[in-house]
């Protein structure tokens, strides 16, 4: 038996777009910040009395595709006269709703399967290992920032860590609109917007540009840079997903009210920027020193009904 928790992460400079839907190699690199209070906690434990695998995610216990992706996982790890196993998932926040709930499940259970299978890989391993599961899974192997190689192939599309969760005092404020699952799943809006959308072509080319910057300003520890392009980021993609046929829009009032919010801050002298994945809420990157009043800001908002401030959070953990 194995027990880890992981921890979800979100895209500063967005994952959207796979060229190998079965490998879920993406068409372009990214950047993402682990966040600490995001966790997925996750045990699997082999059962020789079993004769199916059980999965039990928050407390059901999971049918028809969701238990189809941890089985198909799992089989990705163990030999076909393996025993089967009981895998226990629970998250601290809601799944499928855009907050990055496949990125801390399949790099919690990328671990833990691999432990509880005896089977030794390294981080890069791991991290190749989870993205089969998630693409943005990959990513939250690392702790702190990470980027994620495109690649050109399962072994070379892994993520690695870029600066430790300790190394800079940030903060991201998690502005919550709603706990319920998002009308349009995250793979099949990337379809969409890569078959239909006349800007996807220069949504995948400003990743290339941004990845440089991002990368520096991560260095150099240099807040203004990073927040400057973490916003190009998420309006590029979200322009990309709203162009295809038909437009996917997961903007939300409170998710546009938020953006102003947080312009209005910095304009004020607060040093705050957003992101936004795909689903309605609003992330803000700003200095520790500031995250209470960003909060503040955020959960006076109409339509925004949680507020969570997290600090950047470690690599996989396993628990005892």
């Amino acid at each position: 038996m194995s027990t880890v928790v992981s921890r979800a992460n979100v895209a500063l400079v967005k994952y959207w777009g796979k060229r190998d839907a079965g490998l879920n190699l993406p068409e372009a690199g990214s950047i993402s910040l682990t966040l600490d209070a995001l966790q997925t906690r996750t045990e699997v434990a082999l059962d020789p009395k079993a004769g199916e695998d059980l999965v039990t995610i928050d407390g059901v216990v999971a049918a028809g595709r969701a238990r189809e992706r941890v089985v198909g996982f799992l089989d990705l790890i163990r030999p076909k006269d393996a025993l089967r196993a009981r895998v226990v998932s629970r998250s601290n926040f809601p799944a499928s709703a855009g907050l990055a709930s496949s990125s801390s499940a399949f790099s919690a259970l990328a671990v833990a399967g691999t432990s509880a299978y005896g089977v030794a890989l390294a981080p890069r391993g791991l991290s190749a290992l989870a993205r089969r599961g998630s693409g943005s899974a990959a990513r939250s192997i690392f702790g702190g920032f990470v980027e994620m190689y495109a690649g050109d192939d399962h072994e070379t599309a892994h993520a690695a860590p870029l600066m430790g969760p300790g190394e800079w005092d940030l903060v991201m404020v998690l502005g919550i609109v709603g706990h319920g699952p998002k009308a349009v799943g995250s793979t099949r809006a990337m379809t969409q917007s890569r078959d239909t959308s006349p800007l996807h072509g220069g949504w995948i080319a400003s990743v290339e540009r941004d990845l440089p910057v991002a990368r520096d300003a991560i260095a150099a520890q240099d807040l203004a840079t990073l927040g400057e392009v973490m916003e190009r980021s998420c309006l590029t993609m979200h322009a990309d997903c709203m162009a295809a046929l038909p437009g996917v829009l997961f903007w939300r009032g409170p998710t546009i009210e938020g953006f102003h919010a947080i312009r209005d801050l910095r304009s004020g002298g607060t040093p705050v920027w957003f992101t936004n994945d795909a689903g309605p809420h609003v992330k803000a990157l700003t200095s520790a020193a500031h995250g209470a009043r960003v909060a503040e800001c955020l959960a006076a908002l109409p339509g925004i009904d949680e507020v969570r401030v997290s600090r950047p959070g470690p690599s996989v953990e396993f628990l005892p």
